[in-house]
């Protein structure tokens, strides 16, 4: 029985991105025995997950980690993030494996030069593309989200006008350049002509707030009504996908949610700022819009995102035409 250990540390959505090659390893690889490691703070996106035998996790010590991983006697290691610690760990348990192209020079060549080396392959190929001395091939399907029942929102809990249907957005973003202004989220909410539940941490609870009376201030004045329900920061992450799960389509910015909506199969309206699509991370195998400023000359500055524009614009998110909210069709 092969025994493998996959590494993914963080975050959410890369850890949601890692799914199908988990997935095909556990399905493809005659009676696998297949380990996750990942960080303590994401233990709940991996623990349900029925392709994983077996969760480690890593807390303040790399060293208790490594002493705890070559215990197991793994044969092959796959490394879905090929950064300084992952690398240490393959290099201290000596067992054969592969880490997955981060394209770091490519992408280096985008955000500091415009010129696009980058290849059209999604992350998902890329992760699969680790594994492939296992003779693991894609499968054709979508990412995977396990919520475990006791996790499941009850919608009926939500105030009436919700129950029969929502729109849910994903307001928050770990960088301010990967964030739309907050009047901003208001006039897409307002162009949605449906019930929005607003979806983030504590941190955007008090943004959720302020969209939220402002349309509350809006039908008192008997303006036409657009309903909001802030839920930011009154769940925890299968929470807030649970609502994900139950929503009629899904509006976010780059973020975990945006692919735990994808492995729902949700119709996503997907916001891009500084970052850009091309980084292979856009909704996996469903259908999506993408919304974004084409023709930005300082676009994308960043691969990840920073706290302000560093040209005190904004224009990647201020300017975002919102005119056109048609799907694209599912990539298969």
């Amino acid at each position: 029985m092969p025994k493998i250990l996959i590494l993914r540390f963080s975050s959410i959505g890369d850890i949601v991105l890692t799914t199908p090659a988990v997935r095909c390893i556990k399905q493809q690889v005659p009676d696998a025995e297949v380990h996750y490691c990942t960080k303590k703070a994401f233990k709940s996106i991996v623990e349900h997950n029925p392709y994983v035998d077996k969760t480690h996790l890593l807390g303040s010590s790399l060293k208790e980690l490594v002493k705890q991983l070559k215990a197991e006697n793994f044969d092959y290691v796959v490394d879905l993030h090929n950064n300084l610690r992952t690398r240490i760990i393959r290099a201290r348990l000596g067992k054969p494996g592969k880490s997955f192209n981060k394209l770091n020079y490519e992408k280096w060549l985008m955000v500091n030069f415009k010129r696009n080396r980058l290849p059209d392959v999604h992350i998902v190929q890329r992760y699969l593309d680790a594994a492939a001395a296992l003779s693991v091939k894609d499968d054709g399907k979508g990412l995977d989200y396990f919520i475990p029942a006791q996790d499941e929102v009850d919608i009926q809990m939500l105030p009436s006008l919700f129950q029969k249907g929502y729109v849910a957005f994903a307001i928050g973003a770990q960088h301010y350049t990967k964030r739309l202004p907050t009047e901003r989220i208001i006039e897409l909410c307002e162009r949605l002509q449906q019930p929005v539940v607003l979806l983030g941490g504590k941190e955007d609870a008090a943004t959720g707030e302020e969209i939220a009376t402002y349309f509350e201030t809006r039908t008192a004045n008997n303006a036409q009504r657009t309903a909001i329900y802030n839920a930011c920061g009154k769940y925890k992450l299968n929470g807030s996908a649970s609502l994900v799960r139950q929503a009629e389509k899904m509006v976010s910015h780059d973020t975990g949610l945006m692919h735990i909506a994808a492995a729902f199969q949700k119709d996503i309206i997907s916001i891009w700022g500084n970052t850009i699509p091309e980084f292979g991370m856009y909704p996996f195998r469903t259908n999506y819009k993408v919304l974004e400023v084409h023709g930005l000359s300082c676009r994308p500055c960043s691969k990840i995102g920073y706290s302000k524009c560093p040209k005190d614009h904004f224009k990647c998110m201020r300017d975002i035409p919102f005119n056109d909210l048609t799907f694209h069709r599912a990539e298969v």
